[in-house]
C-alpha cells in the first residue's frame, strides 16, 4: 500500500483522469434530442446547482465554519460540481438504464473531482497519504543515536565566513521520520504523532560544522510533514553555501481533529513537557546543533504558529528565534470555551494567565537578543491582523521584529511558500548563515 499513499493528488495524472471522466460525463448526458423542455431542465438544473455552490461558499465564509477564508479555488469547484450534480439528478427523468448509469457515475466523479481540485487550493496535502493522515517517510539514515554533548556554544567565527562547502556536499537537504532508535520520547503522557527531521546539505558532509536548530509544528488538521520548511530552507540554503538550520518538524495535536492548545493537560498529556523538555533534551543529546539559545528557532504555522509565539515568550532561555507564519493570535483563539474546559480543566484565569501576552510580561526584560518574524497573506485579513498585533506585543516586550504581508496569499500553501523563504533570509545573519544586511 506504500505506492497508494504516495501518489500525488496534486501534481499527478490522477486529478486529470478525474476531471476528463467527470467532463466526459457531463457532455454523454449532454448529447440528447435538444426538446425545449430538456434544453431548459438540463440548463435550469446546472444553474441552479452552480448557485448553489457559490452559496455554500458564501455561507461558510461569513459564518468563519473552516475558521480561515477558504482558497480561491473553492468557488469555482464548488459551483462546477453542483452543476454537473444537478444535470446527473435531471437525466433521471424518463432516461434510459445507460443514461442513469452515466448520472451516477457523474456524481461519484464530481465529488471527487471536487474534492481534489479544493485540496489542490489549500495546496497542504499532496499525497493520498497526507490527505488521509498516514506518513509515507522512511527512516531517517545517518542518526547513529546519542552522541556526546557538544559544548559549542558560539562559533569562533560565524559560519557564512568560515564554512567551506567540499565538492561532495549534497546539492539539496534530506529529510526523514524519527522512529525506531530515533525516536522522541513523551514524558509527560502526550501521544504525539512520530516527527520528522530536515539535514539540510551542510549537515550531509564529513566534519560538518555545528548547526543552529529549528523546531517546527504545522497547523490543524495537518500532519507533521517536513516538505515545507524543506523547500524554503533548500531554496536559502542554495544562496548561502548549503548552510542552513538542522529542523525537527512536530506534533502538537497528537491527533488532527484536537486541539491541546499548546498547553499540559489532564485530557491530553504534557503537550508543552513535550516541546520544551523532551525534544529539547533529544536535540541536545542527537544533533550535531549549537546549544547557544541565539540559534535556537521555534517556528509554526497557523495552529502551530501559536504554540510557537506562546512558548517563546514562555521560555527565553530555551527559544532565542520565533517563526510565526499565519498563526492564530493566542492558542484556542478559535474556541475559547472549548480551550478551557479541555486544556485548562475550566480555569479560565489559568487560561488567560497562559496567553502569549501574559508570557511577554512575566518575562519582560529577557527578550533583547531575540528575534521574532511574523508573517500572514495578503488575501487573509484576520490573520494578518492577528500578526500585525503580535509583532507590536514582541517589539513592546524587546523582540528585534518583522512583519510581512505575502503578498497575493490566503491563508494555506501560499502562506507557507511566501511565508518561510521571507522569515528565514531575516534570520538567516542572526543565526550566522549569511552576511549581516547593511
Amino acid at each position: 500500500m506504500h505506492w497508494f499513499y504516495n501518489i500525488n493528488i496534486i501534481d499527478g495524472p490522477l486529478p486529470i483522469v478525474l476531471w476528463s471522466l467527470a467532463a466526459v460525463g457531463v457532455l454523454l448526458l449532454l448529447i440528447r434530442r435538444p426538446t425545449r423542455r430538456w434544453l431548459l431542465v438540463a440548463v435550469g438544473s446546472m444553474l441552479g446547482g452552480a448557485a448553489l455552490g457559490l452559496a455554500l461558499v458564501i455561507v461558510v465564509d461569513m459564518t468563519g465554519v473552516v475558521g480561515v477564508p477558504l482558497p480561491t479555488p473553492t468557488a469555482p469547484w464548488l459551483a462546477a460540481m453542483f452543476a454537473a450534480i444537478g444535470l446527473a439528478i435531471a437525466s433521471f427523468t424518463k432516461s434510459s438504464r445507460r443514461r442513469k448509469v452515466i448520472a451516477v457515475g457523474l456524481v461519484v466523479f464530481s465529488l471527487l473531482s471536487a474534492g481534489l481540485g479544493i485540496n489542490a487550493g489549500f495546496g497542504i496535502d499532496r499525497t493520498i497519504g497526507s490527505a488521509l493522515g498516514v506518513s509515507t517517510q522512511e527512516a531517517i539514515e545517518g542518526l547513529d543515536g546519542p552522541k556526546p554533548l557538544d559544548t559549542a556554544t558560539t562559533p569562533a567565527a560565524p559560519l557564512y565566513a568560515s564554512w567551506e562547502p567540499p565538492a561532495d556536499m549534497p546539492t539539496t537537504g534530506k529529510t526523514g521520520l524519527l522512529t525506531g532508535s530515533n525516536a522522541i520520547t513523551s514524558s509527560a503522557g502526550f501521544a504525539p504523532r512520530e516527527a520528522s527531521i530536515y539535514l539540510p546539505p551542510a549537515a550531509q558532509v564529513a566534519n560538518a560544522p555545528a548547526l543552529p536548530l529549528v523546531v517546527m509544528m504545522m497547523g490543524q488538521p495537518g500532519n507533521p510533514q517536513p516538505d515545507f520548511i524543506a523547500a524554503a530552507l533548500d531554496e536559502v540554503a542554495a544562496r548561502n553555501k548549503g548552510l542552513a538550520p538542522i529542523v525537527i518538524i512536530a506534533d502538537q495535536l497528537g491527533d488532527p481533529d484536537t486541539d491541546p492548545v499548546c498547553a499540559d493537560s489532564a485530557r491530553y498529556g504534557g503537550v508543552d513537557t513535550y516541546f520544551n523538555k523532551d525534544i529539547v533534551a533529544y536535540a541536545k543529546k542527537t544533533l550535531h546543533i549549537l546549544q547557544d539559545p541565539q540559534y535556537w528557532t521555534i517556528a509554526g504555522y497557523s495552529n502551530g504558529g501559536a504554540c510557537a509565539f506562546t512558548w517563546a515568550a514562555k521560555y527565553p532561555e530555551i527559544w532565542g528565534n520565533i517563526i510565526d507564519i499565519s498563526g492564530n493570535e493566542w492558542p484556542g483563539d478559535e474556541n475559547e470555551a472549548a480551550a478551557i474546559a479541555d486544556g485548562y480543566g475550566g480555569d479560565a484565569n489559568a487560561f488567560a494567565a497562559a496567553k502569549p501576552a501574559s508570557w511577554l510580561e512575566k518575562n519582560k526584560g529577557k527578550f533583547a537578543a531575540h528575534m521574532a518574524v511574523f508573517t500572514a497573506g495578503e488575501n487573509d485579513p484576520e490573520y494578518t491582523q492577528f500578526a500585525a498585533s503580535n509583532a507590536a506585543l514582541a517589539e513592546t516586550a524587546g523582540f528585534t521584529t518583522k512583519n510581512y504581508v505575502v503578498p497575493g496569499a490566503d491563508h494555506v500553501v501560499t502562506a507557507l511558500r511566501g511565508g518561510l523563504p521571507y522569515a528565514f533570509t531575516e534570520l538567516y545573519p542572526r543565526l550566522g548563515l549569511a552576511a549581516p544586511t547593511p
